[in-house]
């Protein structure tokens, strides 16, 4: 314990470390010429193995930390909304849907094949049987009438 905690520094680690000792020991088959440096070898190696895991983790937490967590002058930023704009967000969500119930069935259809079904101009005319520049016609309208939400 004495020598596994004037190295690690923590008496927790110490007791860890002195546990994965023994379940090495009690399982060594064969004959040991020198008890006291097989003991400290593995323990040497245990610590050593240890730190490893520790360097090996901090890097893959650090990437994975500038990876996904945006920072602005040394502060993370959150990267979900605030209640309130979560809020004012769901709030603007049913007024763009209750708009988008109030234009004609041709536009809307249009509107929902090419922004929402995520087909072209070319292929929401096809799909709806009128030509591309009505299609495009029917989309810039419908965008027009649903930005007139925001104002």
């Amino acid at each position: 314990m004495r020598f596994f905690a004037a190295r690690t520094g923590s008496p927790a680690e110490a007791e860890d470390l002195v546990q994965e000792l023994y379940i090495k020991v009690t399982t060594v088959d064969g004959e040991i010429a020198n008890h006291g440096a097989y003991l400290f070898r593995l323990a040497s190696n245990l610590m050593l193995d240890r730190a490893r895991q520790a360097r090996r983790s901090g890097a893959r937490d650090t990437a994975y930390r500038a990876a996904t967590v945006e920072t602005a002058g040394g502060e993370d930023i959150a990267d979900s909304p605030s209640a309130e704009a979560a809020l004012a967000a769901r709030q603007r969500l049913a007024r763009l849907t209750a708009r988008l119930e109030t234009l004609p069935d041709k536009t809307r259809e249009a509107f929902r094949l090419h922004k929402f079904e995520g087909l072209s101009h070319a292929e929401t005319a096809q799909r709806m049987g009128v030509s591309r520049s009505a299609v495009e016609k029917y989309v810039s309208a419908a965008l027009k009438h649903l930005l007139e939400v925001g104002e």
